[in-house]
């Protein structure tokens, strides 16, 4: 039988994406079993094609106005708009997408991108989107907060030891260089949930299809960043020890799907670098893995800030990087059997 797309359920309300509220999760499951009867959707362990949908940070820090590192993109909607896609996507191919794997980018105050981590010589703190390179660390303008010390177990000489060798590893890799970020995505607060219409939309989708998302939380260790979901920015102290486990549960549970689609936020940083290290991991692995994984490059805005910074075109490279190496870059209004390459194919089948 040829595919055909669901209607969006009538609970989902466009223009209230960019706000916040309490999902009612009683009333949400009723509707979600009604709903599945009424359109036969079966249950997620019936589908001949395994397809997963890797969201990519969608949370309140990051989608909602207001909040802490909202990501506006060019437009100056980018992440509501966004959501207003993905989450339409998400009800009109409800049928097919298996599993829904969110991703949440989890901190605590003194980690090593806010500005309480640092001092300079009058004891000040640095400014968010201010950038703290290895110059800065080897001249003694940025030094780490002696105030802190107490909340590790390492002495003030080994995190400066730490500093001096973090901020090297960016700049021989060639990643971004440190950014002092405004306090976001904290642990147990408002910035840290998950966008409200996206939650909803996933707990509608864990119902109808009797599918458990896999949740996975990244970005608490204090001495490193996280902006891809399988490993930090930089993964060794200098010493050469482990800072973070290799995230490998959220790749073999990829492994497992016919077809992964990648969406979320921001483009030019967490989304990328999650893709990046996807596809470095999947390079040794042949062509027909990378051929598998769909961007959906109208649910994703990079980081924009009029006047500071613009990684607009970073991210533009970046997907046309991946784009080159195998990967397709689709949009999430095109009905997903519709696109290029592998998913065509096994829905033909």
């Amino acid at each position: 039988m040829k595919p055909t797309q669901y209607p969006v359920p009538p609970h989902f309300k466009k223009e209230k994406v960019g706000s916040v509220w309490r999902v009612n999760y009683q009333k949400l499951f009723k509707d979600a079993s009604v709903w599945a009867s009424e359109y036969k959707i079966k249950p997620a362990n019936e589908d001949a094609v395994g397809v997963c949908l890797l969201g990519v940070d969608i949370q309140n820090t990051f989608c909602i106005p207001g909040f802490e590192l909202y990501v506006a993109g060019r437009s100056g909607t980018g992440a509501v708009d966004d959501n207003q896609r993905l989450c339409e996507f998400i009800y009109k191919n409800l049928g097919y997408i298996t599993q829904i794997i969110p991703t949440m980018d989890t901190h605590q105050a003194i980690q090593i991108f806010h500005s309480i981590f640092f001092v300079n010589e009058k004891g000040l703190h640095p400014e968010p989107h201010s950038q703290i390179t290895e110059d800065d660390i080897l001249n003694g303008r940025w030094r780490i907060n002696p105030a802190i010390e107490h909340n590790y177990p390492y002495n003030i000489e080994y995190l400066q030891k730490h500093l001096r060798h973090y901020t090297q590893q960016l700049k021989t890799s060639g990643k971004y260089e440190l950014t002092i970020w405004p306090y976001h995505a904290m642990l147990g607060g408002i910035g840290h949930a998950l966008v409200s219409a996206f939650e909803e939309a996933l707990f509608f989708h864990s119902i109808t299809r009797n599918s458990q998302p896999h949740i996975h939380t990244k970005g608490n260790h204090p001495l490193t960043e996280h902006y891809s979901v399988f490993g930090p920015e930089v993964s060794t102290g200098p010493e050469g020890k482990k800072l973070v486990p290799e995230s490998e549960s959220v790749f073999q549970t990829l492994e497992d799907f016919d077809v992964i689609i990648i969406a979320g936020q921001a483009k030019s940083h967490c989304v990328a670098w999650t893709i990046s290290d996807l596809l470095e991991t999947v390079q040794s692995r042949g062509k027909t893995f990378v051929e598998k994984v769909y961007l959906l490059e109208d649910c994703s805005s990079s980081v924009v800030i009029p006047e500071v910074v613009d990684f607009a075109e970073q991210a533009d490279a970046a997907y046309g990087r991946f784009s080159n190496a195998g990967m397709n870059v689709v949009k999430s209004s095109t009905p997903l059997w519709e696109w290029p390459g592998t998913i065509r194919e096994l829905f033909r089948r």
